[in-house]
C-alpha cells in the first residue's frame, strides 16, 4: 500500500470540531466561522452575507455547515449567493468539514461557512 501526504497549498484544513468550536489549521476557533482561501474569520450567520459575497471571485462552491443536523438555508440567503456566482451546498457541519477537506486536497476552489455543532 502506498500512502500519499496531502498538500493543502497554504489553505487550512479542518482538523476537528466539538460543541461550539472548530479546530482549523491547528487553531481553535469558537462560534460560527468562515474559511476562505484568504483566511479564517468569525461569521455572523445567515445575516452576514457581505463577507461571503466579497470572496465570490476566489471560490466556486461554498459549503454551508448548518450545525449538528442538516437544515435548509434561508431562500434569500441562497439566492443572494447564487446571484454572486457562488454555488451553495448546505449540509450538517460535520459533513461540510469532511467534504471541504477532500475537495481542498484536490485543489478545488471551495470555502466554508459553519455553524457549530
Amino acid at each position: 500500500m502506498r500512502l500519499t501526504e496531502i498538500q493543502y497549498d497554504g489553505s487550512k484544513p479542518i482538523d476537528g470540531y466539538g460543541p461550539g468550536f472548530f479546530r482549523i489549521g491547528g487553531e481553535k476557533i469558537e462560534g460560527p466561522v468562515t474559511v476562505f482561501p484568504s483566511g479564517v474569520a468569525a461569521w455572523g450567520g445567515y445575516d452576514d452575507t457581505e463577507s461571503l459575497v466579497s470572496e465570490a471571485d476566489s471560490i466556486d462552491v461554498l459549503f454551508i455547515g448548518t450545525g449538528a443536523e442538516i437544515a435548509h438555508v434561508p431562500a434569500d440567503f441562497r439566492a443572494l449567493l447564487e446571484e454572486a456566482g457562488i454555488g451553495v451546498e448546505a449540509m450538517a457541519s460535520p459533513a461540510a468539514c469532511r467534504t471541504y477537506n477532500v475537495l481542498l486536497s484536490e485543489g478545488r476552489r471551495v470555502a466554508l461557512a459553519l455553524l457549530p455543532v
